[in-house]
């Protein structure tokens, strides 16, 4: 086992999630088994021309570097970057499929009341509001139907922010994914301000912070927040890194504590898929949200002899430089880990939507390139080539 894998291993966490995958690879696939999330007959209306969409998911154990955070600082807005890290990372999962507008939320939120105040569950519900009024304003319309919240102190350490979400879409919308020899690759950056975002943004998301919490920050965290980790993890691998939250980090003219660069809100890219899914619907092969697997995302949707070479990636933003210099990381590993500067691609064959989904995701402060392109291969592969260095996964 290499190294990197001994640490995932240890820390109870899985890169490719291979356990997971294997126990539902026999599970129905739904109307469209490429599809990136699962789509359903319309069960609302019955009607053939329709489909439905059910999601779920968290903000994982984001939730634990928060909460130590607002423990060490005092800081309670950070609660607000865990609402919309749980949110976004169910509606832009969703939008990948062509779901952009009318989708119906619902939370499910565990926490231990010994240790998360009325005052963090406020601020978590009140903010889903506000958060859906903001998208509202980019033509994303979505619509809060309640939720379940618990004390659940003997089985959630701190707290468990979760969300579901349904959408009810035209058959004819629906983005199924498939990649094709000649496509162009369209990456979005995952990190500096989108027109919609109040601060910058690290990059982060919500995918890889085990990994990244235990890597960077130091073990003074480890005996002052035992409920922050799990009594079974190898003490060797918790909180063994060098830093504190609070060591202030110089980006883009601006200092920032390297808590809060981690703990940026996952970025949505809903008011620009918004956009691209009503106007070039017909160019798109496939969008890929690279969260769990990162770079190497969409092997798990390509089913041909196909190799998607990423040779124009961007330059990994300063947080993911912090983690690999704390981790020791391969490239390799950090690239199968985090997204490394991208979490959106947009597959197209035509150069003419490639330019025209860069000039509209410009006009919302968010930097996009053609990344990469699709080739024959003897069988389906994802290709990294950064610094004249290339890293394949199959």
């Amino acid at each position: 086992m290499s190294k990197d894998a001994e640490k995932y291993d240890q820390r109870g966490v899985s890169a490719t999630k291979a356990e997971i995958h294997n126990a539902i690879r026999h599970l129905d696939k739904g109307l469209y088994p490429n599809a990136f999330c699962k789509v359903l007959f319309d069960i609302t209306g019955n009607d053939p021309d329709f489909v439905n969409i059910m999601h779920a998911d968290t903000a994982g154990t984001k939730t634990s570097l928060a909460y130590i955070y607002w423990k060490e600082t005092g800081d309670a807005d950070v609660w607000k970057g865990i609402v919309e890290d749980a949110i976004v990372m169910n509606i832009d999962d969703m939008g990948c499929v062509g779901a952009v507008d009318q989708i119906v939320l619902s939370s499910t939120i565990g926490r231990n009341k010994h240790l998360i105040s009325s005052e963090v569950i406020n601020i978590i519900i009140n903010h889903a509001q506000a958060f859906c009024e903001k998208l509202s304003g980019y033509g994303v319309n979505i619509m809060l139907s309640g939720g379940e919240t618990a004390d659940v102190g003997d089985i959630v350490r701190t707290i468990d922010v979760g969300y579901t979400t349904f959408c009810r879409l035209p058959r004819n919308k629906i983005i199924n994914i498939d990649i094709r020899e000649g496509d162009y690759v369209v990456g979005f950056s995952s990190s500096g301000q989108a027109a919609y975002e109040d601060n910058y943004n690290g990059g982060m998301g919500s995918n890889g912070l085990t990994s990244a919490r235990h890597d960077v920050f130091s073990s003074i965290y480890r005996k002052k927040y035992p409920e922050s980790y799990s009594p079974e993890t190898d003490i060797r691998y918790i909180y063994s890194g060098s830093r504190l939250l609070t060591d202030e980090i110089s980006v883009c003219g601006k200092n920032i504590t390297l808590g809060k660069l981690v703990l940026s809100p996952t970025r949505t890219y809903l008011p620009l898929l918004k956009s691209i899914v009503t106007d070039l619907h017909s160019d798109l092969h496939g969008i890929i949200h690279c969260s769990g697997g990162g770079q190497t995302k969409v092997l798990k949707f390509i089913d041909k002899p196909l190799c998607v070479i990423k040779d124009n990636l961007f330059e990994p933003p300063l947080l993911f430089q912090i983690i690999k210099q704390e981790s020791d990381s391969s490239d390799e590993e950090m690239y199968q880990v985090f997204n490394m500067g991208h979490r959106l691609e947009i597959y197209t064959p035509s150069a003419d939507a490639a330019e025209e989904m860069i000039n509209r995701s410009s006009q919302l402060q968010i930097e996009a390139r053609i990344v990469g392109r699709v080739v024959k291969s003897d069988s389906p592969a994802v290709k990294i080539i950064k610094d004249s260095h290339m890293i394949e996964y199959q």
